[in-house]
């Protein structure tokens, strides 16, 4: 695929590093498209591409186009019939789609059989990374669809990724993922806790990051959100506003296979409060300023 053209719809932090992963590859990227206009038309005058106005126009322009939108809503709309309007439908006979956003595995199926209508194919490449790994190239993907879509399109995905695993069947990489942002997402308000309650209890912080480390309180979030925790540094990397969502998707997932995940729903509600709160554009690491002693006020209701 190396003269391949590349189409991006979805052009913030990650889906930005990804287009000038690709281009630094030498891989042709010739159109962006994004709801936020102004950034779009940025990134297409770095890129050397166009930031066009309509779906369409990114169809038309590329072979392949990655969506990587902001939730099911996003997906659905990009994705609408093309007799409801503009669409990446129109005219998308022999397209591949790579959509990279987190969603409900029910939606992702809903896509491949709408492209499948106009004789276009999709893939799943749901990505457990962050900002940094996607301008790297060191991307964890898990993709979901037709083997023979997922061979087409593995030697474009391998320069965006250092892990490339296919899951099985579309839908199956999305519910992956959401159990891989769930099981993050409670460790992230365990660890949040932990901390919380050394602090109160006046224990030195670094001392108890470091006896975490070494024991069976060990994770990965320790090691990428403890000190941001202590140190109230939440610059935003996955927001809580997405973990709330996509730990939603996991327990949504869990009604309808009739399991009771209390831990889980737990969590959901602190980010969904961290939200309500007005803290939902900070990292997950904020989860931090809900349960540390003296931080975040709740917000009272307006009076009318």
């Amino acid at each position: 695929m190396s003269t391949t053209n590349i189409g991006f719809v979805g052009v913030g932090r990650m889906g930005a590093n990804m287009a000038r992963r690709l281009r630094d590859c030498g891989q042709p990227v010739t159109a962006v498209y994004d709801v936020a206009r102004e950034v779009a038309r940025e990134l297409a005058t770095e890129l050397g591409c166009r930031a066009v106005e309509t779906l369409a126009e990114v169809t038309q322009a590329a072979d392949v186009i990655f969506t990587v939108v902001s939730d099911d809503r996003a997906m659905r709309r990009i994705f609408a019939p093309p007799s409801q309007g503009d669409s990446l439908l129109k005219g998308a006979r022999g397209k591949l789609f790579i959509n990279c956003a987190t969603l409900t595995p029910a939606v992702h199926v809903e896509v491949q059989r709408a492209a499948r209508r106009v004789g276009a194919s999709t893939l799943e490449a749901c990505m457990a990374s962050s900002i940094p790994q996607a301008r790297e190239g060191k991307l964890y993907l898990m993709c979901g669809g037709d083997p023979e879509v997922f061979a087409k399109a593995k030697p474009l995905l391998e320069r965006l990724s250092a892990s490339l695993r296919f899951i099985g069947p579309t839908g199956q990489a999305a519910t992956v993922k959401a159990l891989v942002n769930m099981v993050m997402n409670c460790n992230t308000a365990a660890l949040a806790e932990g901390l919380a309650l050394a602090a109160a209890c006046k224990l030195d912080l670094a001392v108890v990051r470091e006896v975490f480390g070494q024991t069976g309180a060990a994770s990965r979030v320790l090691q990428t959100d403890g000190e941001d925790m202590e140190k109230r540094d939440h610059a935003c990397f996955f927001s809580a506003e997405h973990a709330a969502k996509d730990s939603g998707i996991a327990l949504a997932l869990a009604k309808e296979k009739g399991l009771n995940l209390p831990l889980a729903a737990a969590t959901v509600r602190q980010y969904r409060r961290m939200v309500t709160e007005g803290l939902g554009q900070l990292d997950k690491s904020g989860i931090a300023e809900l349960t540390f002693p003296g931080r975040h006020r709740p917000r009272r209701p307006k009076r009318n």
